[in-house]
């Protein structure tokens, strides 16, 4: 069942991401930097990664930590093993999803299985809330084929990583952040709208083509901040495109972070770096 909107979003403002690397000289943008955590709380940080060049990825991302906030890559092409000290190990390919939460700490990789052609995809950090910071490490890869989609009238194709969109339910939901993960594709002259709840902070980047929402365009390898008024969103292309839709509920508590460790106060991130250098993230 599809959910009316009444009143979609507009652009509130545009981001162009800050050409990077991290791990061991992976090349990135980072699109969501600490400058908007507080505006699009919960949301800490969005990386996206394309290159066919293997010098760009191939060193991938050695043994490094996390602490009080989850991780979620959507792999759109490339192969990629993940391990960690709590004993999970799995393969990210194509299409396919990798969620985890820290919580009070893990030692993982993310690897590149692959020498040659595309590694393509989006890595972002969604906070938790104080009480879950220390919460046991969890883990789950998705296949592709687990993650649900729908097709409109307008042939636009929509994959539901989490959250909820028109009836559809994604893989992932979570109660205190309610996060919304949408890849959407849309075909040349389609327009499509789905609702996003007014107590969500929201954003849109678009990785091919250009999207217009109401009278703004979005160009590609672009964010657009979604302002807070209205129940829903409606995106308008005149040429193939597609794009990425994220949602989720303000935890409205402090952020403190440095690095991999994201927590409420200066003195848990203290005690972050302590537990990992006397190796208690086990």
């Amino acid at each position: 069942m599809n959910t009316p909107v009444t009143r979609s979003r507009n652009i509130e403002q545009l981001i162009t991401g800050i050409a990077t690397s991290d791990g061991a000289g992976v090349k990135l943008t980072r699109v969501l930097t600490g400058k908007l955590q507080r505006r699009l709380d919960p949301f800490l940080m969005l990386d996206a990664f394309g290159s066919d060049n293997p010098d760009d990825y191939i060193a991938g991302f050695p043994n490094h930590p996390h602490r009080g906030f989850e991780t979620v890559t959507y792999m759109l092409a490339g192969r990629m093993r993940h391990r960690d000290n709590a004993g999970h190990e799995g393969l990210l390919e194509n299409g396919g999803v990798q969620w985890m939460t820290a919580g009070r700490g893990v030692i993982h990789s993310e690897l590149p299985e692959q020498i040659e052609g595309v590694m393509e995809g989006f890595q972002l950090w969604l906070n938790l809330p104080a009480r879950r910071k220390m919460a046991e490490p969890w883990y789950r890869d998705f296949a592709s084929s687990a993650i649900p989609e729908y097709v409109t009238a307008e042939n636009v194709t929509v994959r539901v990583i989490a959250g909820a969109s028109n009836g559809i339910e994604g893989v992932v939901s979570r109660a205190d952040t309610e996060p919304l993960f949408l890849d959407i594709h849309l075909p040349a002259g389609a327009s499509f709208t789905t609702a996003i709840p007014d107590t969500h902070n929201a954003f849109i980047y678009v990785y091919r083509g250009q999207v217009m929402v109401g009278e703004t365009p979005v160009e590609s390898s672009r964010m657009g901040i979604l302002g807070n008024t209205g129940d829903g969103v409606t995106v308008n292309t005149s040429e193939a495109s597609r794009l990425i839709l994220i949602a989720g509920k303000p935890l409205n508590e402090p952020i403190v972070q440095y690095g991999p460790f994201v927590m409420n106060t200066q003195e848990e991130i203290h005690q972050a770096l302590d537990d990992f250098n006397h190796g208690r993230f086990a």
